[in-house]
């Protein structure tokens, strides 16, 4: 990338480029783990296929403006109807130490609860071009086909930061992060192949509430 682009265009142009790469990963985060803790379904929020469709977005409860877009964002969503929730695993790519900090205050623990809105559009349509199975039937929380968004409260949050070499290096030597919170490389977000990378798919298996016990019934 040309160091005599304007900065504001870098950033655009790396941000561009990661959620080119996430495009290419699974509807299930490579290497999440498959445990009594997450039964459901997991799926790609973002990014879509087109950045012209209506796609899931997290928000603060009695806010209609304020939204929080990842560059990646999975959901899994429960399996039972009577306890409907959503599990968030958002991936975060970082140009700045100021855009990290941003992006890590949005994230931060709250008394309030972060919710997920999945829109009407996103819920019909099929996961991919050519399915006839749309979303929701697919998610199994709903009993028949919505005509209002699907908002979910969130009950687990996971965040993957991407840094650039020399501030994900510094980071990891002189920061702690919050038990939420993972970080990897920019590389790793930006290589083409980066769902197979067993690095990356390590992370990942990693942030997951079931990797805080030793053992589960």
């Amino acid at each position: 990338m040309s160091a005599s682009l304007p900065l504001a265009l870098v950033h655009h142009s790396l941000d561009d480029l990661v959620r080119r790469r996430l495009r290419k990963w699974p509807q299930r985060p490579p290497g999440a783990l498959e445990t009594s803790k997450q039964r459901g379904t997991w799926m790609r929020a973002r990014p879509g296929e087109a950045d012209t469709t209506a796609y899931p977005f997290l928000k603060l409860p009695g806010s209609n403006r304020l939204r929080t877009v990842p560059d990646g964002l999975w959901l899994h969503f429960s399996h039972d109807p009577t306890d409907a929730y959503a599990d968030i695993l958002c991936i975060e790519a970082c140009s700045t130490l100021q855009n990290l900090l941003d992006k890590r205050s949005r994230f931060a623990p709250s008394t309030t609860s972060l919710l997920a809105v999945c829109p009407v559009t996103w819920l019909t349509a099929p996961v991919q071009t050519g399915d006839k199975l749309p979303r929701w039937k697919q998610i199994k929380l709903l009993r028949e086909a919505p005509t209002q968004p699907l908002v979910l409260p969130v009950r687990d949050v996971r965040v993957l930061y991407g840094l650039k070499s020399r501030q994900y290096d510094g980071f990891a030597r002189h920061q702690m992060p919050q038990p939420h919170e993972y970080f990897c490389p920019m590389d790793a977000l930006i290589d083409e192949q980066g769902a197979s990378n067993p690095a990356m798919q390590a992370l990942i298996s990693r942030a997951s509430g079931a990797a805080n016990f030793m053992l589960l019934p």
